[in-house]
Parts: structure tokens; sequence; C-alpha cells
């Protein structure tokens, strides 16, 4: 045994000793507050040597040391942190790849090859070639840094020249690697109405595993995004953050492992489950883009990273406006007809929102859909319901003077339809075994180019018809059952990711063709919320649940990672024992919209709501295009506060909630962030109900922005459910 350990440590040494021609070669990965530093080892594979605060002395990076294991004999080892190990090597922990070549060797090395780097839009693009010495198996991991924003987004292309396909067990998007003496771990738990639940750990040795194995609607009990506290727990103001979010609108795993000397790796990618992947010869995996900033101002700052990114660079139309509107779903459900509707959207008029959404329940001949069971995937109108089609509905609304959007459900399928009468082979279901169904329907194949062009068809027939349809809803309320397609009927592991492709595929035509159309994504709530996917929806819907009370954290989780203006949130009828101002004034500080039936209103609730819609749409530079500073965390208080600061600091709202203060518990100023410490502001509350006067001590005085910031103002009370909406103008 002794003799087999020396030729081991006899062949790495060697291996070591072994000049690459790159080796010493440093790839620096940069914004204008964080360095990736990679370096080549002499044994010619890729390391990382350093993520952390941008260094400021460049001729320091070739110091930072690629081996970072002591042998057991005191000498240093070639093991280091590899930027992208793959399995079968001297490696002891997770890699980050798996494969089984086509001879049926399962291990591979990666050697460097080459690197470029080009510009692009907003930041660089560092391109690194990475190469197996016995096989021609390659990967190419790719960089995108964000200089302004502090963001990076990473994702890697596998690809080879073998004589027959090869396997893929694990293909994760990047692997980071940290050295600090604890870390605390904040993850996103999730179900249908009760999005973005926060809870924190800290991390010991071993592994912890997030992931997902739904298919579809596969964010519904966890969501593709972490935060990791570094040397702390995740704190809000201060501290180290690693704020990371994938792309992908599938099943996803973060593993998160700390190894026997306490440094911690963290590996994001597509979960492998049931996914053994077979790739082609000269055929590329793309793995999803993995999005990331390191904050040292805690996650409020992480945030705002990641919103302007978002606005800039990922979210479609992330720079435009957002249309408020009314939709029927609360009002009327499944029961309403054509004169139904036209008099709604004269309400949507009144009430002075842009636009009427008709949701579910108005397709289905056959079996015309009258609740859940019954017409999903049979998209044309129900004639006796709507005998004037879409077309005298969008006819109605433009007489109202408001547009028309509408709900389509098209990756999804009732058995009770025309469509799966045609095409149950179109289906994801079982050939041998009792069917079970979620919500009373089936998910469509979308690994199939038929069901591709069928669900494309949804949009395009709508619009060809009715170009002037403003919006679509676009819903998705089942995760994968019964796992089986008939199309790929040789390939069962490829269905979890290609049937994610094949709606990356339909929306990718829909933007090509539709590029003005805004639409919402929507998935039984917030079950789907990925930058991969917002690159064709112009917003996401957070949940279901529309208590405000609830509210407020669902929109604090989700406000983590995403923008105001990716955020849908609507006033509607949930927990009537709050007030109409309350359940506006939460909703208002997202892309608002309403719900509710106007019979419902009292005259003044109506007055309420026209005025702090008015208010909405006047502040849409602060609350959708400006900056987000979360205050006062409903975590942590029975209270919350959020400010938004326009870009150039003249203008700026500030939401104050009171949730469920103790009897005569102390209650603190709230200081505002991102002001002009120079400017003098007016603060006045907005959002009262008519014939009400402001309880606010403050309200119509000038302030200083350093007097805002530094002592505060006196927005909380002991009133349950009551809220407070301050608007900040600089004179």
């Amino acid at each position: 045994m002794k003799r087999i350990l020396s030729a081991v440590t006899a062949s790495v040494v060697a291996l070591a000793a072994a000049a690459h021609p790159s080796e010493g070669k440093v790839i620096r990965i940069s914004t204008d507050n964080t360095d990736l530093i990679l370096k080549v080892g002499s044994n010619g594979r890729l390391y990382q040597t350093y993520l952390g605060p941008k260094l400021l002395d460049d001729t320091e990076l070739s110091l930072l040391d690629w081996a970072q294991h002591a042998g057991s004999d005191g000498s240093v080892s070639t093991r280091g942190w590899e930027a992208y190990s793959a399995s079968g090597n001297e490696e002891f922990f997770e890699p980050a790849l798996g494969v089984t070549h086509a001879d049926g060797n399962a291990t591979t090395y990666l050697y460097y090859v080459d690197s470029s780097v080009e510009q692009v839009a907003g930041g660089t693009h560092t391109t690194i070639r990475l190469r197996d010495d016995k096989y021609p198996f390659d990967v190419t991991l790719n960089y995108t840094a964000y200089p302004k924003e502090n963001v990076i987004k990473t994702w890697s292309e596998i690809s080879h020249n073998e004589k027959k396909s090869v396997t893929l067990s694990a293909y994760a998007s990047a692997m980071l690697y940290f050295n600090e003496p604890e870390y605390y771990l904040t993850e996103f738990s999730s179900d249908w109405a009760k999005e973005a639940q926060m809870s924190s750990q800290k991390l010991q040795f071993g592994k912890k595993v997030i992931d997902t194995k739904l298919g579809s609607r596969a964010a519904m009990h966890t969501h593709p995004f972490f935060e990791i506290g570094l040397n702390g727990p995740v704190k809000e103001h201060s501290g180290e953050v690693l704020m990371g979010t994938l792309g992908w609108t599938g099943n996803f795993r973060f593993i998160f492992e700390v190894d026997n000397v306490g440094n911690l790796r963290v590996i994001p990618g597509i979960n492998p489950y049931a996914s053994n992947y077979e790739l082609k010869a000269n055929e590329t995996f793309t793995t999803p883009e993995f999005i990331f900033t390191l904050s040292y101002d805690g996650t409020s700052q992480g945030s705002r990273n990641l919103h302007e990114w978002a606005r800039k660079y990922s979210l479609k139309d992330g720079e435009g406006s957002r249309m408020t509107l009314l939709n029927n779903w609360e009002n009327t459900a499944f029961d309403f007809d054509q004169e139904i509707l036209a008099e709604l959207m004269k309400e949507a008029k009144h009430l002075g929102v842009d636009m009427f959404l008709l949701d579910d329940g108005w397709f289905g001949n056959k079996y015309p859909r009258k609740d859940d069971h019954a017409g999903l995937g049979d998209w044309v109108v129900t004639h006796d319901k709507l005998p004037g089609g879409i077309a005298a509905l969008v006819r109605s609304a433009d007489e109202a003077g408001v547009k028309f959007g509408i709900w389509i459900e098209p990756e999804m399928v009732n058995p009770k339809s025309e469509l799966y009468e045609r095409h149950p082979d179109w289906v994801i279901e079982q050939p041998n075994r009792d069917t079970y169904y979620y919500r009373n329907q089936l998910v469509l194949d979308m690994s199939n180019p038929k069901v591709q062009d069928y669900v494309f068809g949804v949009v395009d027939n709508i619009l060809t018809e009715n170009p002037d349809v403003a919006y679509f809803k676009w819903d998705c309320n089942s995760p994968i059952t019964n796992i089986y397609s008939p199309y790929n009927k040789d390939k069962q592991g490829q269905l979890y990711i290609d049937h994610v492709r094949g709606i990356y595929n339909v929306l990718k035509r829909v933007k090509e063709k539709y590029p003005n159309v805004p639409m919402m994504l929507c998935s039984g709530g917030g079950a789907r919320c990925d930058y991969e996917a917002l690159k064709y929806f112009t917003e996401f819907w957070c949940s279901d649940n529309t208590d405000p009370i609830e509210r407020v954290y669902i929109q604090w989780g989700f406000s983590q990672f995403f923008p105001a203006k990716a955020m849908a949130a609507h006033v509607t009828s949930w927990n009537k024992n709050t007030s109409i101002k309350f359940r506006t004034d939460v909703a208002s500080m997202c892309k608002l919209g309403f719900d509710i039936g106007l019979q419902e209103l009292k005259a003044d609730e109506l007055a309420y709501c026209q005025e702090a819609i008015a208010n909405w749409k006047r502040l849409q530079p602060a609350i959708m295009d400006g900056i987000q500073y979360r205050l006062v965390s409903p975590y942590d208080t029975n209270h919350a506060a959020i400010e938004y600061v326009d870009a150039d600091r003249n203008m700026g709202v500030l939401f104050a909630y009171n949730l469920s203060p103790r009897f005569q518990e102390k209650l603190s100023r709230v200081k505002l962030e991102g002001l002009d410490p120079h400017k003098k502001y007016l603060v006045k509350e907005i959002n009262l109900m008519p014939h009400t006067e402001s309880t606010f001590a403050q309200n119509g005085k000038v302030f200083s922005g350093d007097y805002l910031m530094k002592v505060g103002l006196d927005v909380f009370s002991y009133t349950h459910n009551t809220s407070m909406v301050i608007e900040i103008t600089a004179k």
C-alpha cells in the first residue's frame, strides 16, 4: 500500500513539476467593487485564487496562490480551488461536472487552453476554454462582469467530439469558493400563498442542498436564489454577503459544501435529478446563467446592485413604464359574459387604471371552461358566453378608454378537452400507470416541436386576429406529474431539461414577433421567478395571497432580488379586516393593479383608490425606476418601512406599515437613506382617505436630507394594520 501511495505521490509531483505553457497566467474578472481572480497552475489547470473586494495593486495579483492545501508530508500539493472541477480526478469534494465518456471512463481532467475578453453592453465578457488531455472534450467558462452594478453572471458550455455520445450526470453553471471563519445561509422557502419566506441557518461541515424536482412550476416550494453571510449572519445594512440567483425555469440545485478545513464551495446549476443527459458529438450543452453580487454593506446594497442590473440588462422592457390594471378574477371568477365584462371595463376607466385584464374562464366550447376541470387547452372563446369573441372585448375596452389584456395557460391541458382528445401523445403522462392529476390538469410535453408550435400559436392567433390585445397573463398551475415523454421515448433522462428549453423556444418566438407586448409571468402565484424567464416577461405575479399583511413579508422577500417594477401586486378583498387604504398602500410599493369590484367600495374608498392610482403614476420615476431602501424589516419588528428615491435624488416615497404593534412598545423614528444631505426636502403625507386629516406630526415641513437621514421621521403608530405614505420632494 505504501508503494502505491508513493507512486501516486510521485506522479502528482511530476505533474506539478512539468511546466505548462500558460503557468501563472492570471485572469481577472472585475467590477468596480469586486475581483474574481483565476490563475493557471503549474499543472495547467485553472484555479480560483481570490473572490472579494477589488484589489488596488495589479502587480500583486500574481502573488495569489492557487495551491490551497498542504500535503500530509508538509509539501504543497496540486489540489486547489479548481474553477470547474470534474468527477474522477483527485478532487475530494463535490464537483461541478460529471461525465461518462463514450468508452465508459468516468474521469475528466480539464486543462487551460486559452481565454479572451470582449466588451459587451454594460461590461466585459471573459471566455475561458478548457479541454481534457485524453479526450476531445471541452468546457468553455463564460463570465460577464457589469462594473457599475457590481454584478457578475457566469455560465458554462460543454461540448465534445468523441465517437459516440457522452453522458452528463452533473453540469453546474459555476463554482465559487470562500475562506471565512463562518458562513450563514438565508434561503427562501415557498408554497402556494406563502412565497419567499426567509429563514437563516449557520452552515457547518458537510453539504446543504436546496433543490427542486417539480419540472414545471418548479419554484413552488423553494425559490432559485439565496444569500450567504460571510463571517457573520446576513444583515440588511452591514456585512459582506453573497447574493446569487439562477436563471432557470425548471429544476435547480444549489450545493453549499463546507470542507474539512472550513472552506465553502458554492455550486449552482440545473438539478441533475433523473436527468442524465446524453450529449451527442458536436452538440453544446449550455448551462443556465448564474447571477451574483458581492455586497460589502449588507443585502440592501446587494439588492440595489441587482435591481439596477435587472432593469438595464435582463428584465423585458426594464426601463419602460408599467400599466396599472383592473383584473376580474376576484370579482367574477368564471361567472361572466360579454355584457358583464363591458361594464367592468367602464369600471376600470372610472377607477383610473390603464387596462382591463380578463382572467380564466373565457374559452372552450365542447368543454366550456366553467371551472378548473375542463377546457384547458382549447384556446377559442366560449361562443354562448362571448358571442362577439375577443374582438368585441377589445372594442368594448377601446370604447371605455382602456387597454385590454387576457389570461392564458398554454403549457397545460385538462383531460376533459378537445386538445387532449386529439393529441394524447402531446401530454406528459405515464403509458402504463394510473394518472395522477394536479389541479385536474396535465402538462404538455414542451420538448415536442409540434407542441411548441401549438403553444406559440395560442399567442400568435390571438394577436394576429386581435392586434390591439395589449397584455398577456401567462400562467402555469401544475408541476410535472406522471413523468414520461411520448415524444422522446428513448431519452427520458432529458425530459426535464428539454421541456424547459422548449418553453424558452416558444418565448423567444413570441418576443421576436411581438417585442412590445408586455406579459406577466405567473405560476399558481410566485412559483416562477427567475431572470431567464424574465427576459420575456415584464413582471411576475408574486403570490395569489393578496392579504396585505402577508404581502408585506412576501414582497420583502422577493425584493431581495427583484426590482419593484418586476413584482405585480393587486388590491383585492383578501382580509377585509384591513382597510382599503392599507391594502392599496401595500400594493403601491410594487407594480400596482386592482382585482376588486367597484360595487364593493364605498364612495370615499373609491375616491381614495382613484387618488392613490394617480399618485402612483406620478411617482413611477421613484417607485418603478428609482433606488430602493429597505429601512425597517417586518421580520425584526412589528412594523415595516421601505423607501424609494429617484436617480436625481429629487423625489422620494416612504411606505410605512404598522403590522401588530405591542401595547405601548417603543416607537423609533425611521431614518431615511439615499437623499442628498445638502438638499432641502418637503415631506408630505399622501394617500389620505377623503375628509381625513393627516396625523403625521411633521407633515408639510421642510428638512435637509442630512436631517432626514440622521434623525428621521415619526411614521409609526400603535394602531394595527395601518399605513402611511410620505412623499419627499426636493425644494
